[in-house]
């Protein structure tokens, strides 16, 4: 055995969705992996893969300090007692406490700064806080992993992290064979379908996005505008339930709910958007691209790392729901040849710098840095 690998994250479901090819390939190489968070349905799908599993209590989303302390103590006393080699972590509080447990028992974290959030967006009290944690984490790790320069270059000129220890990661890597488009028939009758992939909240640009159909439909009765993802997510910035049905009552968009199959509902989209305020580096338009689907999304950090403007997809101003509409009307006017050529250059742009070999070699290649 080479040496033991503990991967940590904020839920069993990230993990096994977005991590489980890096485990697989570091099992591959002969490490022993071993996966900690907290308990959900997809914990027991993690053991059914033959990786060992802890239960780790994480509160994602709060801000009680006392809560945080037991993380970080739980940590501490699971590095000391499972003794990894080297530690993976994502999201940002197994990134931070992680860090910082590891700082204390003299193991090697290499955090993986996947996206800033709303943190970053609104600048109050908790952003400071937050800063000061990083500050304190990143003084640890041998490596941190950003997934999108505007991240990387922010933490550095904010003295959040020695530029030394800075690589860039494309994201969580996709498989490009999974993620094949198919055939998809255009017709006059099945009309066109905008698609928008994410939890229900305003800073993923949802306000935008129903303002900018009701702008469309004025000239584009038949268009659709489909909606998909967690409603009633925990957060100060979620949609109400009742604001989508009422959207969904006057017509302006379809909710499709929650799918574990989202590669289908997209093969069916005739474009992906996405009017983020903020992203790392989103896997659903690198889905969608892999599918050869037009993008439209936001000019912000993570958003344009994905996209060609005007040759893979079209970037809108940020919160302006007038110039998503503008840029998703280009789309519309474009003859399905027009529109089946930008869908293949954005394929091969995923192929290119997106595909999970990429992410899973460059992991693979600091992890044998570290314990050399």
């Amino acid at each position: 055995m080479k040496g033991r690998i503990l991967i940590i994250s904020n839920t069993s479901w990230n993990l096994f969705n977005f991590r489980l090819p890096l485990m697989s390939r570091l099992r591959e190489e002969g490490y022993e992996v071993v996966a900690a968070a907290p308990y959900d349905d997809y914990s027991e799908r993690i053991k059914a893969e033959g990786f060992r599993y802890i239960d780790l209590p994480m509160n994602n989303k709060g801000t009680n300090p006392f809560e945080d302390f037991a993380l970080l103590r739980r940590l501490y006393k699971m590095f000391r007692s499972e003794r990894p080699d080297v530690v993976l972590t994502y999201t940002p509080k197994a990134n931070i406490y992680a860090c910082i447990a590891g700082g204390f028992s003299g193991t090697p974290v290499i955090p993986n700064i996947s996206g800033l959030g709303a943190t970053f967006i609104r600048q109050n009290l908790i952003t400071k806080i937050i800063k000061f944690l990083y500050r304190w984490a990143l003084r640890y790790p041998p490596r941190v992993f950003f997934q999108n320069h505007d991240d990387l270059n922010l933490f550095v000129d904010l003295g959040l992290v020695k530029e030394a220890k800075t690589r860039r990661i494309p994201g969580s890597g996709i498989n490009t064979v999974v993620y094949t488009p198919e055939e998809k028939e255009e017709s006059e009758e099945k009309g066109f379908a905008f698609l928008l992939v994410a939890r229900m909240l305003w800073d993923k640009g949802v306000g935008e996005y129903v303002e900018a159909a009701r702008l469309i439909k004025q000239n584009h009765p038949n268009v659709e505008f489909q909606l998909l993802g967690f409603l009633d997510v925990e957060n100060p910035q979620a949609v109400s339930r009742s604001d989508v049905e009422q959207w969904v009552e006057e017509g302006v968009v379809n909710y499709l709910g929650e799918s574990d199959s989202v590669i289908d509902i997209m093969r069916e989209a005739d474009c992906v958007v996405l009017p983020s305020y903020r992203e790392g580096l989103p896997r659903t338009l690198i889905e969608a691209g892999s599918l050869a689907k037009p993008i439209v999304t936001s000019d912000v950090p993570g958003c344009r790392d994905v996209v060609d403007d005007g040759v893979t997809g079209y970037l809108c101003e940020s919160k302006s729901a007038s110039d998503l509409a503008d840029k998703m009307e280009r789309v519309i006017l474009m003859s399905p040849t027009e529109r089946g050529t930008m869908g293949a250059l954005g394929r091969e742009k995923v192929i290119r710098e997106f595909d999970e070999k990429i992410v899973v070699d460059k992991y693979i290649e600091v992890i044998e840095q570290v314990l050399a």
